[in-house]
């Protein structure tokens, strides 16, 4: 592949799920703070924390030790709310990733309806914005919510790999096939029109290939799959056995 004509693919490691194990039995380890500067020590190309409303993993106080720890970006992941936008606008993350989210949902659940939410996104993407927080939007790969990221203005898409992820597991050949050609053809839309499409959601070892393999996605936000996977191999390890098999693929 020709690296002038397509961005480098770089990984971003959620790391949210080392403070939900802390935060099971209470106190200060594991510490996710820990596991951004292992990021970082391993070529990680930054570190995505998702800050829910209910707090059930990534606390308050967790953001700027994150972001005094290593020097890669932030991708702060938060609901399109005043609490989350003021939160944002107080720590200044690299990025903010707008994602949709819902009390009761062990984990996100589809992408964002930007189309649905325009009107409430429109002054939540122009502050992040004006302060100079590089604004995603977690959104399915579909043309009408592709339209309405441009609409907005956010530079960036993260396209919902959750259907792919769970099609692969399935087994299900023709709709991995389907949802592989959805996903692809809407980054090489969101290319066209100026805007970086990155992707995540279940990717793991034996599925992240036909992903990574896509020529306009830059980026590959990766979380649950390479903290489980720490459990047994180590955190270095997985991330550098992901990183392998991104780099194969393109």
């Amino acid at each position: 592949m020709n690296a002038a004509l397509h961005p480098p693919l770089r990984l971003g490691v959620n790391i949210d799920h080392v403070a939900t194990i802390r935060n099971v039995r209470g106190g200060d380890h594991p510490d996710p703070v820990r596991a951004a500067e292992i990021v970082s020590a391993v070529g990680g190309d930054g570190i995505t924390a998702h800050l829910r409303e209910d707090r059930r993993h990534i606390r308050d106080e967790d953001l700027a030790r994150i972001q005094q720890a290593t020097n890669l970006p932030l991708n702060l992941e938060m609901a399109a709310t005043r609490e989350m936008l003021a939160i944002a606008l107080r720590h200044k993350p690299h990025a903010a990733c707008i994602v949709p989210e819902k009390r009761e949902e062990r984990t996100t659940e589809g992408g964002l309806d930007a189309a649905g939410l325009h009107n409430t996104l429109v002054p939540i993407v122009e502050e992040l914005s004006a302060a100079g927080i590089r604004v995603s939007l977690f959104i399915e790969a579909e043309e009408r919510q592709l339209d309405t990221a441009l609409r907005l203005g956010a530079p960036v898409v993260e396209f919902h790999t959750g259907q792919y992820a769970h099609a692969c597991a399935d087994g299900d050949r023709a709709q991995v096939e389907r949802e592989l050609r959805r996903i692809t053809d809407m980054a090489a839309l969101a290319a066209k029109n100026g805007i970086e499409p990155h992707a995540g959601h279940g990717l793991t070892f034996e599925n992240v290939q036909p992903i990574a393999a896509i020529p306009q996605i830059a980026e590959l936000n990766i979380g649950h799959y390479l903290i489980g996977e720490a459990v047994f191999v180590g955190l270095e390890n997985a991330i550098r056995r992901m990183r392998e098999l991104m780099d194969e693929a393109r």
